[in-house]
């Protein structure tokens, strides 16, 4: 809640003075300072309107305008304004923003309290967490302020409604006593109101006695308390006492004085004839809901409410179970409101009724209020309720309400078994519930064994779910629940078992059955057995389902069989945004990101909106694409859906710019992410660490620490790489050193090649042998192949042939070993062993990799080989080479001919420098793009030493930045140095 509030831009039809004062600023966080003596009145005044006409129409999007202006025009917003500001947030309906506004002021007087505190009791009649935060709120005033008034307690009464809590209740009731409020005529009213609804009829009467003035709505209160309580002297005698008030009976008093005088049909129920009516309309009610002729039912109820037949509690029931069967909400309010009017709203069968339609219609707030005012519960009440929040994801509510059932002494049945397993994630708590199932004789029930099964199975408690399962017979959501369990425990075997004998006994699949073993056929790559369970899917007709479907695509995706995804798609009548992504993620994970964004345009083209998982997959493939304009586009599409706030996008954006070469927008959107978790830090840093920003890496590595972000593997990944690329070898083992001692992470294979490197780079490549020779882990070829770059580069050609020897003991084939040791003794000048290593190279069959360059411009890729003509304006790009030496020649450059790797004569050597891939590929960034404009190179080897030179001269005599990412690190270059520091 401390946060500060987003840019919120706003656009509204208002009469033209709202045009003029509103004009178009975006809302910046909140600066709520000290109000100044000088503040002008006037002003504040015109906001005060707006906010008021914010708050009677409950118009958000005018109140964050109006607020949006204040913050830009008042410099010292009066007190006055600012609690106005929290009362129209909570009359609109938002508490978020109300709390926010509270938190940021700088001095608060009692209305401040008194406003915060009315959002939190409007907000938890629909809100449950409300009430328990609003209640901590007052125990912070009370910290806070000295003197409160009715004001205060009139959101806090609400509160203790909204609760439950008796204790609640009595502990502001002994407040009010205690400031001298008890006797209020609004909080003594409001206490009887409490009271009552709790059922504590006796402390209410006591209280209604002692208030010297009471209206009729409070009379009305004690007689139905009395009445549904079944007291029916007290309420004679209360009615009594009522004529003698000289107060005028309104018509709810009527209707209870009469069943006061006897004709006490219990909330309106009438005897004779009228009975009989509705007995039959009630039937024609009945019939129509069975038949689904709900329009007709409506009909019906219209015209008995037209005619003035009484309903009962029996059409009650029926008309809430259509507002369930239509999912009508108003309907349903309609019909409370009319059980509150005829008294009805207590009585069990309609209040179960009630709890039950608003839980079915998404709306448990409603339903925990009608569930607080009963003044009479059953099993089935407490059983809608826990149920309702169950399937609503409330699940510590539903445990809670539980435990109260438990508390208040009744005995639960199979159906509140069932609801409470569906919201235990804890192990212990669903080990309890089970131990209550046996007490209760409810353990063998099928419905509670199969909920066992599933909660074990969700906790991946195998053992336990498996003697469940083997007391009872095979049944289906039995079946499905163990396949659940045993590929989440990733133990997709016995799943594909199950599913085999399930299949050999005839028992039939449902689509959930098929969607499990589809995703165990693909975490396990079993593309025969996916094949087989597609071909039954088709056989039983499943094959439409979208779930099934989805599944199909998935297992395919996940085998690499990308022809056979391609059709599973096509064959999908209307995908969904996760069919969609799931083809967008396949595309990527199987090498086809450009393919990846043509399926993003035909989802768009469909209509289908991306969520927030697909725009941060399609971020993934600009990164590996490399495609920085593809990657603002994903961006911008990101903004438009109001995505870029999430986490998990704010995190692949921040990844793609880095590996895009654009670390500075990388920087300046990580700062942006208001909720950044560890993954966020890892991509900055490793990203700061790919472009030599080593010093910038620890800084953050230190901001991070100081935040108390709990730094994992990864992070110290990015920490030694950001070491190893700014040779910074103390720092580097003073890193490695932390891992352990400080947070407990066991250095892997990872970090030690990361601390090797950075030694190899620094020159102490001996040193970074001995580190491999005593590591207790087994060192990978990717330590040795970058020590033996390492030995190239400071030509120790002993140590390079140890190394070589070890990395082609791990890796035969690997053709950069032959080529690393080839370069050394070429750089050597020791051609014997140049040739000898080239003869070991073809003996193997081993290929080199070619090396080569590309260039994005106008959407489009530009590759570049080595003495490349295939472009069709190869000469005009070698003409230009040759004007790029030229011209860098007269700034100083010197061609280093040691990195010509052939016997040749010198002015030969210089010439085959000239045509490197990465200088064919700038040489065209210079023609084909605009003066002072970037120019982003991307090559799959390491940049050789002369062209990283010429670069850095290429950059300063063109007054161009060059940024170029090798198979290392990116370089970027500007007036005449590189980001490396001449170290990589």
């Amino acid at each position: 809640m401390q946060a500060s509030l987003k840019a919120i831009p706003f656009s509204f039809h208002r009469p033209p003075r709202f045009y003029y004062l509103l004009s178009s600023h975006s809302l910046s966080p909140f600066r709520l300072t000290s109000p100044s003596p000088f503040s002008s009145s006037s002003a504040s005044s015109q906001w005060f309107g707006f906010l008021r006409d914010a708050i009677s129409s409950s118009d958000l999007r005018l109140g964050k305008c109006t607020h949006a202006r204040i913050l830009t025009s008042e410099e010292n917003p009066e007190r006055f304004l600012i609690n106005n500001l929290i009362t129209m947030y909570s009359k609109c309906g938002s508490l978020n923003y109300a709390r926010r506004v509270f938190d940021k002021m700088p001095e608060r007087d009692l209305v401040s309290w008194n406003s915060i505190l009315a959002a939190y009791a409007q907000s938890s009649e629909h809100v449950i967490d409300s009430t328990e935060e609003g209640f901590v709120l007052f125990r912070v005033l009370r910290q806070n302020v000295v003197f409160t008034s009715r004001m205060t307690l009139a959101p806090l009464l609400k509160l203790c409604l909204c609760s439950g809590y008796v204790w609640a209740s009595e502990a502001v009731h002994g407040y009010a006593f205690k400031i001298g409020l008890d006797s209020d005529e609004f909080v003594a009213g409001a206490l009887v109101n409490i009271y009552l609804k709790f059922g504590m009829v006796k402390e209410g009467r006591v209280l209604f006695e002692e208030m010297p003035e009471k209206d009729v709505v409070l009379w009305n209160l004690m007689l139905k308390a009395y009445l549904d309580m079944g007291f029916k002297e007290d309420a004679v005698e209360l009615s009594s006492a009522f004529h003698k008030s000289g107060l005028h009976p309104n018509g709810i008093t009527l209707r209870l004085l009469d069943r006061v005088s006897g004709d006490d049909s219990e909330g309106g129920q009438v005897n004779g004839n009228d009975a009989s009516e509705i007995r039959s309309k009630n039937q024609i009610l009945t019939k129509y809901l069975q038949g689904s002729q709900y329009s007709s039912l409506l009909q019906c109820f219209a015209d008995m409410v037209e005619s003035n037949l009484e309903c009962d509690s029996v059409t009650f029931v029926l008309v809430l179970s259509t507002a369930v069967r239509l999912d009508s909400l108003a309907l349903g309010k309609q019909v409370h409101s009319m059980a509150l009017k005829l008294g009805f709203d207590l009585m069990l069968t309609v209040a179960n009724s009630l709890i039950n339609m608003y839980c079915k219609l998404r709306k448990v707030g409603y339903a925990r209020t009608v569930f607080n005012s009963m003044s009479e519960r059953d099993l089935i009440s407490w059983n809608s309720v826990i149920s309702g929040f169950a399937q609503s994801g409330l699940e510590v509510e539903a445990v809670c309400l539980f435990m109260e059932l438990l508390r208040c002494g009744l005995t639960p049945d199979h159906y509140t078994m069932t609801s409470v397993l569906k919201s235990t994630s804890s192990l212990s708590l669903n080990k309890q519930v089970h131990v209550h199932a046996i007490k209760t004789n409810n353990v063998g029930d099928s419905f509670v064994s199969t909920a066992l099964i599933d909660a074990y199975s969700r906790n991946k408690c195998m053992k336990e779910a498996e003697v469940l399962f083997s007391r009872n017979s095979l049944d289906l959501v039995a079946c499905n629940a163990m396949m659940s369990g045993y590929t989440q425990s990733n133990d997709g075997d016995k799943t594909l078992k199950l599913f085999a004998l399930m299949h050999k006994q005839g028992d039939r699949s449902d689509d959930f059955t098929l969607a499990t073993v589809l995703k165990t056929c693909g975490s396990l790559f079993a593309m025969n057995q996916g094949k087989q369970v597609h071909a039954y899917a088709i056989k039983s007709g499943y094959d439409l389902d979208l779930w099934v479907s989805s599944g199909v695509l998935d297992m395919y995706v996940k085998c690499g069989d990308m022809k056979a995804a391609h059709f599973a798609f096509n064959c999908i009548p209307v995908p969904d945004d996760v069919a969609w992504t799931t083809m967008i993620s396949g595309c990527i994970e199987n090498g086809e990101e450009e393919r990846a964004f043509h399926v993003y345009s035909q989802m768009r083209l469909m209509g289908v909106l991306p969520d927030e998982f697909t725009i941060a997959t399609l971020a993934k493939a600009s990164s590996c694409l490399t495609a920085l304009e593809q990657g603002r586009q994903i961006h911008a599409n990101a903004l438009k859906l109001n995505c870029s706030g999430d986490p998990f996008v704010g995190t692949s954006l921040v990844d793609m710019y880095a590996k895009c070469g654009s670390i500075d927008d990388a920087y300046s959107l990580f700062k942006r992410i208001e909720m950044r978790n560890i993954a966020a830090w890892n991509a900055m840093l490793v990203g700061l660490a790919q472009h030599g920003e080593g010093k910038e890496a620890l800084q953050l590595f230190e901001q991070m620490r100081s935040l108390g972000i709990k730094p994992d593997k990864v992070t110290f990944i990015g920490v030694l790489s950001a070491c190893s690329h700014s040779g910074l070898v103390s720092e580097a083992y003073k890193q490695i050193k932390s891992m352990d001692r400080d947070y407990g992470i066991k250095p892997e294979i990872e970090h030690y090649s990361c601390l090797a490197d950075a030694l190899g780079r620094a020159g102490l490549v001996r040193e970074a042998e001995k580190l491999i020779e005593s590591m207790s882990l087994e060192a990978s070829a990717s330590m040795y192949r970058a020590l033996l770059a390492a030995c190239r580069v400071q030509g120790d050609t002993e140590t390079g042939k140890r190394v070589a020897t070890k990395l082609l003991e791990l890796e035969p084939s690997d053709s950069s070993a032959y080529v690393l040791l080839s370069n050394m003794y070429a750089a050597a000048s020791k051609w014997t062993e140049v040739k000898l290593a080239r003869t070991m190279m073809r003996g193997q069959n081993v290929k080199k990799d070619p090396g080569f360059s590309w260039i994005e411009v106008k959407n489009k890729i530009h590759l570049f080989v080595v003495d490349d003509m295939s472009n069709p304006q190869a000469e005009l790009i070698y003409e230009k080479v040759r004007d790029v030496i030229r011209d860098i020649k007269q700034e100083g450059y010197v061609p280093e001919t040691d990195y010509t790797l052939v016997d040749v004569e010198e002015e030969e050597k210089e010439r085959a420098l000239y045509y490197h891939s990465e200088k064919l590929a700038v040489a065209f960034g210079l023609m084909s793009t605009p003066p002072a404009t970037p120019i982003r190179v991307i090559k799959n080897l390491r940049v050789c030493g002369d062209c990283h030179n010429a670069m850095k001269y290429i950059a300063k005599v063109y007054g161009r930045e060059i940024l170029l990412r090798d198979a290392n690190r990116f370089h970027r270059f500007k007036d005449g140095k590189c980001s490396c520091g001449d170290f990589w």
